[in-house]
């Protein structure tokens, strides 16, 4: 379990791609904190640290292909950056929100603009009101890349967030650029409260449906 607040750019060392999957190779001062097997978000995917460095400089990561299919991870190359987050502690504050660091799905950025000295960002989503836009609503949470953020707009193709400069500094959304993919992972109550209602909503529908 995660809260969506980055606490360190990492950067990627090594990739290693096999038949069987993806081993990843990422030098961040946070490996000091993890012990082996411990859970770590990397642009919002929760993966197991099952390599340490003896000298605490880096981690090692398996990606499994589920992951790769849901994420951008099958796309990242050695060099480039990740948004970090440590598992959240029991007796710590909820910062963010609640993030699983389970990808729903990808986003791409389409536009950014300023906004005084805020940076809006455009996510376009795939499958429109029926895909993931179903669980975004304005105001809501969600994470992108990790980062737990608030929803500023949203329409049936896309949805805003709006980033101040601290954001932009301490995570990759500081250098996106139209077209960059995303990680998306959704409020988890909301699919929850889908699955739950969905039975009572046909039922109703069934219900008015039939003749009298």
């Amino acid at each position: 379990m995660f809260t969506g607040l980055v606490e360190d750019l990492g950067r990627v060392d090594a990739v290693d791609s096999t038949d069987a999957g993806v081993r990843l190779t990422v030098s961040t001062p946070l490996t000091r904190q993890l012990g082996h097997g411990d859970s770590i978000a990397v642009n919002g995917v929760c993966l197991t640290a099952v390599v340490l460095a003896d000298d605490a400089t880096h981690f090692t990561a398996d990606v499994m292909h589920e992951t790769l299919r849901r994420s951008s991870l099958g796309a990242v190359q050695a060099g480039r950056t990740v948004n970090l987050e440590l598992a959240m502690r029991a007796d710590a504050r909820l910062g963010g929100h609640i993030v699983q660091g389970h990808v729903d799905g990808l986003g791409v950025v389409r536009g950014i603009a300023q906004d005084g000295f805020a940076r809006i960002i455009t996510i376009a989503v795939d499958g429109g009101p029926a895909g993931l836009l179903r669980y975004i609503v304005e105001k809501g949470s969600i994470a992108v890349d990790g980062i737990s953020l608030t929803v500023a707009r949203v329409d049936d193709q896309s949805f805003d967030v709006s980033l101040i400069p601290e954001t932009l500094e301490r995570t990759t959304l500081g250098q996106a650029t139209p077209g960059t993919p995303v990680n998306l992972e959704v409020d988890i109550m909301a699919k929850y409260a889908e699955k739950m209602l969905a039975p009572h909503v046909a039922a109703l529908v069934n219900e008015k449906s039939t003749p009298v």
